[in-house]
């Protein structure tokens, strides 16, 4: 495997990535590619995305791995993550990753975790350049998520006032109240040893809205008959496992729902083995490396 860091434009702004090439390429072979993408505020050296990017080379494919704008090593305002600038982020990433040498233009896919899963499940939705979708504990309703991340009425009120108060701030000031990433979704303090290092710890205001606004589940229909994998934690500590299966619903075929009972929100940083294999056989059927391997497996679902 090689490694090359790489500058990705995005309305007007530089995104860091990193392209990781397989090295069994013959010369001039374009393979199949997949864009890797983070969580909420996270960025490009989380497990749930170094994971990922390592099985997916060893399989044969070009793999970009990149930071959203405001997150990580990419410019824009640091913390300001907005749903829809997200989607426009992995289009422009996608733009750039069909340009390399190495990639099938018509064969790159998008896998990313929790926020990730939900803005690659958008951004297939909305660009058919996209070839195939994994989102691993993605949500498809941003409202219907919140509620069940803050469950009490005490706690939904409390979030619910944390948004109308950043209305109001940024009207009677011209700026963003910033609020606690815990706030806005909270963790178990179990789990956030998962969070990559340089993970953003508070977010303005708008954050919150633009991923309350966020209805991934409008667009699923419409990945459909390119391949969809939802995957979710069976008992997720973070984002509520009914989110998959409601994405589920409103998809198109092939669309496969794995709920894994062994694992927890940050699943593909855990070493799970059977995430993996099931992983590779969804691959093996529905999106090889290479072209030549995906004919066959068209053949065998006729």
């Amino acid at each position: 495997m090689t490694e090359e860091a790489v500058t990705i434009p995005s309305a007007g702004l530089k995104l860091s990535g990193v392209v990781h090439v397989p090295r069994a390429l013959r010369p001039s072979e374009r393979r199949g590619a997949f864009l890797v993408l983070h969580g909420f505020g996270s960025n490009k050296t989380s497990s749930n995305t170094m994971q990922p990017t390592k099985v997916l080379n060893e399989l044969g494919y070009v793999v970009l791995r990149f930071d959203m704008r405001g997150c990580g090593d990419s410019e824009g305002e640091f913390g300001r993550v907005i749903c829809l600038e997200q989607v426009e982020d992995t289009r422009n990433a996608l733009t750039f990753l069909a340009q390399h040498p190495a990639v099938d233009p018509a064969r790159i896919g998008l896998i990313g975790s929790s926020f990730g899963g939900a803005v690659a499940i958008y951004t297939g939705g909305v660009d058919a350049r996209v070839a195939a979708v994994i989102s691993n504990g993605g949500w498809g309703n941003g409202e219907r998520k919140f509620r069940g991340q803050h469950k009490s009425p005490q706690e939904w009120a409390r979030f619910t006032d944390m948004l109308k108060e950043g209305r109001e701030h940024r009207a009677r000031t011209g700026k963003s109240l910033m609020v606690p990433r815990y706030d806005i979704v909270p963790i178990p303090p179990h789990l956030r040893n998962n969070l990559a290092s340089n993970s953003i710890q508070s977010f303005p205001a708008e954050t919150a809205q633009s991923m309350f606004d966020f209805r991934a589940d409008d667009v699923v229909g419409r990945i459909a008959p390119r391949p969809l994998l939802l995957l979710h934690a069976a008992n997720d500590s973070v984002t509520p496992t009914e989110q998959s299966i409601e994405l589920f619903k409103r998809a198109g075929q092939p669309t496969e729902l794995h709920l894994i009972s062994d694992a927890d929100h940050f699943m593909f940083g855990e070493g799970n083995t059977r995430v993996w294999e099931l992983l590779r056989g969804w691959l093996g059927d529905y999106f090889p490396a290479t072209a030549a391997a995906e004919k066959v497996a068209a053949g065998l679902h006729r």
